[in-house]
């Protein structure tokens, strides 16, 4: 551990679509003396903002640079088509990528889903961004493929989203500058992994009033926290069995509704 001092406060960056609620709930109860604060930063211009110094972990999608960054995957995502609500693709529960070779499939240029080869028929131009594009699906100019947790970001009345089930996926994971592994990191690791208080696996929460203590004999667990409501993969689904809600493993299957439903999230071990 590098990291001799524990700093004042703990920074957090994390990328759009990451609900990381339930992990500071956790932290403020466990740590109350120290302050975690939250930014949220585009998902390209994550791992500069930790190389830089200006958050100390962040929430990002994978991949990262892995020669100068540690990450610990937590999740993957279910992608989706977003798509009108009185869309012919919505007459399915689920789609597959070639249920989509005669649409324009916008491609937006923060898109994060690591395509080799798009489907459907490219648009015109690709819109700056991913809210841009979901306005130009409101408008009926084309669909949009995303990971379901942008889909609910950027939820419309007038849209819903339905499974694609063999799209590319994407991945959260909890990352931090490899030469910045501090007792804060440590401590926040142990949160995401669902160490509890008492865990001889990481390090103890300062007694209250105490200054510049530190717990001792910091060990890293291979057991990674699954599900969401900031504890794991945001690939549930309301009115649907959503993936990785929780710690269990395997696919859920659920019908689409309005709010769209569909197969759970697959839980990535290290």
């Amino acid at each position: 551990m590098t990291g001799s001092e524990a700093p004042p406060s703990f920074r957090l960056a994390y990328v759009p679509g990451v609900t990381p609620d339930k992990w500071v709930r956790i932290w403020n109860e466990r740590l109350p003396g120290v302050p975690l604060s939250l930014t949220q930063v585009p998902a390209a211009g994550a791992g500069g903002v930790l190389l830089d110094g200006d958050a100390d972990a962040g929430l990002v999608r994978l991949p990262v640079d892995r020669t100068l960054l540690s990450a610990i995957p937590l999740y993957t995502e279910t992608t989706v088509v977003l798509i009108p609500r009185d869309h012919l693709v919505t007459a399915a529960d689920e789609v597959t990528v070639g249920d989509l070779a005669d649409e324009i499939v916008l491609h937006p240029l923060d898109d994060v889903l690591g395509w080799e080869r798009l489907p459907g028929r490219p648009a015109l131009e690709r819109p700056a961004t991913t809210a841009d594009a979901v306005e130009l699906v409101a408008a009926g100019i084309g669909v949009l493929l995303v990971p379901l947790s942008l889909a609910r970001l950027h939820h419309r009345k007038d849209l819903t989203y339905r499974t694609v089930t063999d799209a590319p996926e994407s991945s959260v994971a909890l990352s931090w500058p490899e030469a910045a592994h501090t007792d804060r990191v440590e401590d926040f690791i142990g949160i995401v992994r669902g160490r509890t208080v008492n865990s001889t696996r990481g390090r103890q929460p300062e007694p209250t009033g105490a200054k510049g203590g530190k717990a001792t004999g910091r060990q890293s667990g291979d057991a990674t926290r699954r599900g969401t409501g900031g504890n794991g993969r945001t690939g549930t689904r309301t009115g649907g069995t959503g993936r990785g809600a929780s710690a269990g493993k395997g696919r859920g299957r659920g019908k689409g509704g309005g709010t769209g439903g569909g197969r759970g999230s697959r839980p990535r071990h290290r």
